[in-house]
């Protein structure tokens, strides 16, 4: 990551999936600013830098200099952290896979084989953002559809109780019986499922159409296989 918009990039991914609007919102700036940082049209400058910095949990001279992994402030990562399960501060989310069923509202989750290590959050983290565990599942990032935002074997967790659509925001969608990982964009009064990936020929919107498209929940947190 050689330039500020790249780090910038990846460290608004691994925070909350890429949400421009959020940051936008905390800076003070419009989301067009925000766009213009992302892309390396301009770099954030003073308070702009430092609140930046500040929202994604990372110190300034990370985003100007670059450096190490370590030069990031542990709040940008997913706290997996080696505790006792019997540990009430914190609990467990463990990855599954979804069994789902076209034009069928709800979900069975299935354990993943190959779920190693859970994601691992303290109780004050979830009564901050107003989660319940008990509706939080972990699953994995399957395709190159949201690169940059996500690639191919990325974990990422997913609020079942929020499925009411924003726009912009990044949800999990059960789309005729597959679940995928899609950007919802509301566009002449209708829904559309976006993918990141700048290859929007390969990988083109679609109409979130009712019954063919069911929301799972809200993607709230990243964490990257590698960053």
């Amino acid at each position: 990551m050689d330039k500020m918009n790249d780090r910038i990039r990846a460290a608004l991914a691994s925070k909350n999936g890429g949400n421009q609007s959020e940051m936008a919102r905390f800076v003070g700036v419009s989301p067009q600013a925000v766009q213009k940082w992302v892309s390396g049209v301009t770099e954030p400058r003073g308070d702009n830098l430092r609140l930046t910095a500040e929202f994604l949990g990372v110190t300034e001279a990370f985003l100007r200099y670059g450096g190490e992994p370590s030069n990031i402030l542990p709040g940008s990562y997913t706290p997996v952290v080696e505790h006792d399960p019997e540990d009430p501060d914190f609990v467990e989310i463990k990855k599954v896979k979804l069994k789902l069923s076209a034009g069928i509202t709800g979900f069975e989750s299935i354990p993943a084989q190959d779920d190693g290590r859970p994601i691992t959050f303290r109780k004050e983290w979830l009564l901050k953002k107003g989660y319940s565990a008990s509706k939080l599942i972990a699953v994995g990032v399957k395709g190159e559809s949201m690169e940059p935002t996500m690639s191919d074997g990325d974990t990422v967790v997913i609020n079942t109780a929020d499925t009411v659509l924003k726009d912009g925001m990044t949800y999990a969608i059960n789309y005729e019986g597959e679940d995928i990982i899609k950007r919802m964009v509301r566009d002449f009064g209708r829904w559309f499922l976006v993918s990141d990936n700048p290859d929007q020929k390969r990988y083109h919107r679609q109409e979130c159409s009712q019954g063919a498209c069911i929301v799972i929940g809200r993607v709230v947190l990243l964490q990257r296989e590698n960053f």
